[in-house]
């Protein structure tokens, strides 16, 4: 007479733990993986620059446009081919004293920019956010050996609204 084994208890509480877990793992996917028709494809229209620093609306819509590229859930394209637009206007650009030295000499800047947009879906006018409010920052050195400067400061600003946008525009609705 030939006996089969059994499988150990063990053995039954792994392979239902795994199982679990593998279910699991898509309840906290991100995103659906589908994008809404009505916006899937968008014109980044350039900003209006509300402040002294020359090119600033061009500058960051330019960079949330290469964002959204090389994301690639929505599909960048000219107005009149898009389903939803991202418009707005820089509202701040503000060069202030981060730190004074010992001898009371200002050793670091800030760099703070703002801006305010809205997204909304072209055909229906409605706003899937209205003026809403993404600020950055940078700080810079002066004299420093790293070589941070103003410039380096307000691309790390820009570079901080710009993962903010694009966080707000592709998440799942």
């Amino acid at each position: 007479m030939i006996r089969k084994r059994q499988p150990s208890a063990l053995v039954g509480a792994l392979a239902c733990a795994t199982l679990v877990l593998i279910a699991g793992c898509g309840i906290y996917s991100a995103s659906s993986g589908r994008v809404d028709q009505e916006i899937r494809r968008v014109a980044v229209e350039y900003f209006e620059n509300r402040t002294p620093e020359a090119d600033l609306g061009i500058e960051l819509a330019e960079l949330i446009i290469k964002a959204l590229q090389e994301d690639n859930t929505l599909k960048v394209v000219d107005y009149q081919s898009a389903d939803s637009i991202l418009e707005g206007a820089v509202t701040r650009y503000l060069l202030r004293q981060a730190s004074i030295s010992a001898d009371q000499q200002v050793d670091e800047y800030q760099v703070q920019i703002a801006v305010e947009l809205t997204f909304r879906v072209k055909a229906t006018e409605k706003a899937i956010f209205d003026k809403r409010s993404f600020t950055g920052t940078g700080n810079y050195f002066l004299n420093d050996p790293a070589g941070s400067s103003e410039e380096s400061a307000k691309q790390e600003a820009a570079n901080e609204i710009t993962k903010s946008v694009l966080a707000q525009v592709v998440e799942d609705w």
